[in-house]
């Protein structure tokens, strides 16, 4: 399985998300991430609906949105009609997981869990068969630019070992100071899909970065 890279859209200047959408469309970047944030969830807000249906409108490449809020079912169909692809949302939030990532996928969105640094990989135990992507938080979710939380490096070996003991078809992504210093640690380990955002739109040449991290894999 080839790695993929995910250019994370809140890293981006917000009065020029076209324009990073454009970078994404022309590079070598697999899939476009968004972060939606509610404030209740995790400390802060980012962008909703509106924005996601203008950005899915100029990106050329799928839709990776990240619910980091609460009661994400009451959303799903808003999403998908907004855009997304995969739609990932917090086993942390989802008070129905099972029942949450089975609409996902009746939506015709590819269904992922996040799980945040403190949550334990077991956790997933009973409803891994029903994503297609699992999502290990690297930093504390809320902000952009945290450093990387080294303890998780163990729990995405873990989820590793339990996605390839599945015999299944589940993108293990990380998400939280992923750059040219943790991305081979993260690979190493069993990841298969990289976000970065500070990484790559606080590079001098962000083209460039996305072609090193892609070289990575």
């Amino acid at each position: 399985m080839s790695s993929i890279l995910s250019p994370s859209l809140l890293a981006a200047d917000f009065l020029h998300l076209g324009e990073a959408v454009t970078l994404i469309n022309e590079t070598e970047a697999d899939w476009v991430h968004c972060d939606v944030m509610d404030g209740q969830f995790v400390p802060n807000i980012s962008f909703g609906l509106p924005v996601i249906r203008d950005i899915a409108r100029a990106a050329r490449k799928p839709l990776d949105v990240h619910l980091m809020i609460e009661r994400p079912e009451q959303f799903l169909a808003d999403f998908k009609q907004a855009g997304a692809t995969y739609l990932t949302i917090h086993q942390e939030a989802s008070r129905h997981l099972d029942r949450s990532l089975h609409a996902i996928r009746e939506l015709g969105m590819r269904p992922g869990i996040a799980l945040n640094p403190a949550t334990p990989a077991e956790t997933l135990t009973h409803v891994l068969h029903l994503a297609d992507l699992v999502l290990v938080m690297t930093v504390n979710p809320g902000f952009g630019g945290q450093s990387f939380i080294p303890y998780t490096l163990e729990k995405v070996k873990q989820l590793r070992q339990m996605i390839d003991a599945s015999g299944l078809d589940i993108r293990l992504e990380v998400d939280g100071g992923v750059d040219l210093r943790t991305a081979p640690a993260l690979l190493e380990a069993g990841a298969d899909t990289l976000v970065a955002g500070s990484a790559i739109f606080g590079a001098p040449d962000p083209a460039a970065m996305i072609r090193q991290l892609k070289a990575l894999g």
